[in-house]
């Protein structure tokens, strides 16, 4: 088991109980949840509930009570996390000891009856560009490299297709493909779900530009966003989301822009510039591959400009 996880001696119990034990445990981070970033942030999670259980000098898991979880959620409650970490780290939590409480390691799961903090959003935290920002920046990425124009595809198709960048990411140049005379992209969002969206013009200009001046096209198996070599060379190994977020907050800073874009600000700006030109809540909810229109309205902004004209109201002269 990769102690990356759980680290020597964090919880002695799994050790003593010996190889089941470790198996099972490994078996829910690898075997149970399929999605990598999910794993990766009950991993962390995980491992911070276990350091905190060695601080208190627990062994074994019969001295981890409800009360004990309980202490936990509090102390998170009292620092100065958010709300929604203090939930996804609770869930983690009851996720993990309920796994190994149904294969046998443990009799019962002590996190089942914990409670974490209300918790309600109604406007997501994404940073949003408006339409204008957006042109902005993409118009002034250097196209003449391939770097440039590798970046620019990226960046408009997460912004025309509402698409996620893991779900860019993992593309191939094959996930690209014609029907009914246009082209459209074939992204692997979360949960396995296959979702096809039909390019806009201006994505398609950019792809195909893109696919033509690097060699790409008709290498289907390639990754569609690979990484670059040290002498700025298209690889075979496929952009890492940190690297993508790395290159859009370059960018962004390169086109004179001061909002702190992440890679989930083209997913939100592409969805408040279709709301914000007449565009349906619903239909939204379709193109962006949610599962409600509760979770698209975090990303609708069109309000911000009505409260930016409200505070202008405020005169104190």
């Amino acid at each position: 088991m990769s102690y990356e996880i759980i680290p020597p001696g964090a919880f002695p119990v799994l050790e003593h109980e010996g190889g089941p034990a470790l198996a099972r445990a490994e078996e829910f981070f690898f075997a149970h949840i399929e999605n990598p970033n999910t794993r990766a942030a009950y991993q962390r999670a995980v491992k911070v509930f276990f350091l905190w259980i060695r601080k208190r000098g627990l062994e074994h898991f019969s001295q981890v009570t409800p009360v004990v979880v309980s202490q936990w959620v509090q102390e998170m409650k009292a620092s100065d996390l958010e709300t929604a970490t203090i939930k996804q780290r609770l869930a983690a939590v009851k996720g993990f000891l309920d796994y190994l409480a149904t294969g046998g390691v443990i009799p019962t799961n002590p996190a089942i009856s914990v409670r974490g903090p209300k918790y309600s959003a109604t406007r997501g935290k994404t940073p949003v560009l408006t339409g204008a920002q957006a042109a902005q920046l993409l118009n002034a990425i250097d196209v003449t490299t391939t770097a440039g124009l590798r970046d620019r595809a990226l960046i408009a198709l997460m912004t025309y297709t509402f698409a996620r960048i893991g779900a860019v990411t993992h593309m191939t140049v094959g996930d690209l493909f014609h029907e009914r005379n246009r082209l459209w992209v074939r992204l692997h969002e979360k949960g396995g779900k296959r979702h096809e969206m039909p390019c806009h013009h201006t994505l398609e200009e950019y792809l195909r530009d893109y696919l033509e001046k690097t060699g790409l096209d008709g290498q289907s198996a390639r990754p569609l966003f690979p990484s670059l070599s040290r002498s700025r060379e298209l690889t075979n190994r496929p952009l890492h989301r940190v690297e993508a977020w790395a290159m859009v907050r370059r960018r962004a800073q390169a086109a004179g822009l001061k909002t702190a874009v992440v890679n989930h600000t083209f997913r939100a700006t592409g969805i408040t510039s279709y709301l914000e030109n007449g565009g349906v809540l619903e239909r939204a909810r379709a193109m962006a591959n949610h599962s409600s229109t509760r979770t698209t309205q975090l990303y609708d902004r069109r309000n911000d400009r009505a409260t930016l004209d409200d505070v202008e109201l405020i005169r104190l002269s």
